[in-house]
């Protein structure tokens, strides 16, 4: 095998190992994961939006997020906050 070969063939390094909490994770998958963790309730009370408090759905929640940059913001704040261990949430 040549060094291009070799080098092509190799696993990447940081990339394939990133530390980013939000690599891979899509904003339904960030969504279901909080509700999951904390529950539409829970959720309303910590990001005072109306899609977490009146009849909360991951649809609706999708839909208004995507419109929305500061309430989406505020989300995945919310999400790497919850996924960081031993610290208050």
């Amino acid at each position: 095998m040549t060094e291009k070969q070799n080098k092509a063939a190799a696993p990447k390094g940081p990339a394939s190992t990133s530390k980013d909490p939000m690599h891979g994770m899509t904003l339904e998958m960030i969504i279901i994961q909080l509700e999951q963790q904390f529950g539409w309730e829970e959720m309303g009370r910590r990001i005072k939006i109306k899609c977490f408090t009146d009849d909360p759905s991951v649809s609706s929640s999708l839909k208004f997020l995507r419109r929305t940059p500061w309430a989406r913001q505020k989300v995945e704040a919310l999400y790497i906050r919850s996924q960081r261990p031993n610290k208050k949430v």
